[in-house]
């Protein structure tokens, strides 16, 4: 059994009961369900979740609109369910902090699969590490035991994707991965890469650590390979 608990928000009745029974039979047990953005939010308001699967196309609000509140609430991994298949909602989810975006109609045990990876991400990230280990650039910090990025000494936001990303680049430096091996690396599923999710939280990483996002002199490029996270010698 796995005690970890998990709001599925969907109008339609069939998605969510499809869903809770997948799930149930993988050994998710504690499962609410809501089929409104006011229903989403009163639950988010009452019980602490672990993971929160979120249909964009709600009545009344959508998802996209109430998910600032739930950000505001919790940290718990939000992954978008939507029939649109555009690059532009795909991105819009990310944009405003997703952590993933599953298209309808969906394989269910895509869904397991994707629910897993971001339940064992969430779960490691809020252990506490047993040495703290800061990561520090000429212009930049990563404090991975409190989970932090400042940035010229102001403390910067930074969602837990875009932050889990950035602090395997920080694990990692001088090294050239490839957008299927970061994906393998932080998102944690081989299956089901998507480069538009490496590329979107790389650009977000970016926003944030770069003096001139356009012209990044840390996160770089490596045409054709991948990228890298530069650091410097200590001379």
């Amino acid at each position: 059994m796995n005690p970890s608990k998990i709001l599925i928000v969907d109008d339609e009745s069939s998605i969510l009961k499809l869903l809770k029974t997948v799930l149930n039979k993988e050994g998710f047990l504690f499962i609410d369900t809501a089929e409104t953005g006011e229903q989403a939010m009163l639950a988010c308001r009452t019980t602490k979740y672990d993971l929160i699967l979120l249909d964009v196309m709600l009545p009344k609000q959508s998802g996209f609109e109430i998910f600032p509140w739930i950000r505001q609430t919790t940290d718990a991994p939000v992954l978008f369910l939507t029939a649109k298949i555009g690059d532009f909602d795909k991105l819009t989810g990310f944009a405003i902090g997703g952590d993933d975006y599953i298209t309808k109609p969906f394989n269910p045990l895509e869904v397991v699969a994707r629910v897993r990876a971001q339940l064992r991400r969430y779960h490691k990230a809020n252990e506490l590490p047993a040495v703290k280990r800061i990561y520090t650039f000429r212009t930049f910090q990563v404090d991975e035991y409190a989970g932090e990025l400042r940035v010229n000494d102001t403390l910067i936001d930074c969602p837990a994707q875009v932050f889990q990303l950035l602090l395997f680049f920080c694990q990692n430096p001088n090294r050239v991965f490839s957008k299927k091996q970061l994906y393998e690396h932080v998102w944690g599923e081989q299956s089901f890469s998507d480069d538009n999710t490496v590329m979107v939280h790389i650009h977000r990483i970016r926003e944030r650590i770069e003096p001139s996002p356009s012209e990044p002199v840390y996160l770089i490029t490596a045409r054709g390979l991948g990228y890298k996270l530069v650091q410097e010698s200590e001379d």
